[in-house]
């Protein structure tokens, strides 16, 4: 058993609070002054008077009757109305608490702000709004981006790795040069005179074909010209560059693998062939009707588009073939993410500190 047991009923004590119920400015009535008798309490105005007196009759043992009325017959300073209002309810109750809470001398109250009062909005009687209620049965939710929460098909998660790893890593010259494509401009006018000379699909090949056969069948001779084409495929581009007959070489810039083109720059400069690198062997299969191609050759063009295609070869020329020696001692890669960019940064930025401290 404990030992409170034994001590009977535990009482509690509450603390009490006195309330001062005192009016500070309150006069008493003129009947309780009468029987008190006359005041001789002096304001500090006639105070002053009497030392005047003193100074000029010398000090005199006791004031006269006289003296003393005449004294208290110049006026009275009216003394200051305390504002009860002004005191806090917790200050005249005396608690100690309610002491500290309450607001020091010389400290302002923080202001209220007023309160706006809110403005009524307009609305139609004739449209009843009706919130969507989005549980289940109700409304259908809104649609939302949910591009983060997407699995990706592995081929598309394999391509954007690939994306991150080539920045990240050292890339070697040979590639590197891969990432220095024509411009926009140039690419564009580029295209125009290649899309001139597009070869023939199945459709024409067959009606042109129709038409030599009825021509043969009618006893005809059939004049067949050489038509003025582009020329597509690896080996045959190449064995083009070779024999030197090639006037104008377009590679893709992202065959996979790399390796298939990677060596044509070097063959189409030292054959002094113009090359150039494009974006896309998508837009490349476009102009021969396939769904890609790695490479395109221009033979020879028309006498009409002559003029044109000098100068898009004086430009292709100034920025890949003059261009060969700058590109093949150029690094690729090496960017970093950002987080690893800043982590960097501080570093550099500690270490200067500490060399700045040292020479100090």
């Amino acid at each position: 058993m404990s030992s409170r047991a034994g001590r009977g009923p535990v009482r509690s004590y509450r603390r009490r609070k006195t309330v001062l119920n005192i009016d500070l400015n309150h006069v008493p009535s003129s009947d309780n002054r009468e029987q008190e008798g006359p005041s001789t309490v002096l304001v500090p105005q006639q105070v002053q008077a009497i030392q005047q007196l003193q100074a000029v009759q010398g000090p005199p043992t006791q004031l006269g009757t006289g003296q003393v009325h005449a004294v208290q017959q110049l006026p009275a300073v009216q003394p200051p109305t305390i504002d009860v209002e002004a005191f806090d309810d917790d200050v005249i109750e005396s608690s100690p608490r309610a002491f500290a809470e309450a607001p020091k001398r010389g400290v302002k109250a923080p202001v209220a702000a007023a309160k706006k009062k809110p403005v009524a909005e307009k609305t139609n009687p004739l449209f009843e709004k009706r919130p969507k209620q989005f549980g289940i049965g109700g409304a259908l939710p809104p649609k939302r981006d949910l591009t983060r929460f997407v699995k990706w098909p592995k081929t598309v998660q394999i391509q954007r790795k690939k994306r991150i790893l080539k920045q990240r890593l050292k890339v070697p010259p040979a590639l590197n040069q891969f990432t220095k494509t024509l411009d926009k401009n140039l690419a564009t006018s580029l295209f125009k005179i290649l899309l001139k000379y597009r070869p023939e699909d199945k459709a024409e090949k067959k009606e042109r074909l129709l038409k030599r056969a009825q021509a043969e069948a009618d006893g005809k001779t059939v004049e067949a010209k050489k038509p003025i084409v582009v020329k597509y495929g690896l080996n045959h581009v190449t064995y083009l560059i070779e024999q030197n007959k090639a006037q104008l070489v377009v590679i893709a810039h992202d065959v996979d693998p790399i390796e298939l083109v990677v060596w044509l720059p070097a063959l189409c400069r030292k054959m002094e062939i113009p090359y150039c690198i494009v974006k896309g062997k998508a837009r490349l299969g476009t102009v021969v009707h396939k769904k890609t191609a790695s490479v395109l050759c221009l033979t020879t063009v028309k006498n009409e588009d002559k003029l044109e295609f000098s100068r898009v070869l004086e430009a292709i020329k100034a920025n890949f073939n003059d261009k060969y020696d700058e590109y093949r001692k150029k690094w690729g890669g090496g960017i970093m993410g950002s987080k690893s960019q800043a982590k960097t940064k501080a570093k550099e930025r500690l270490i200067a500190k500490e060399a700045a401290q040292r020479l100090n």
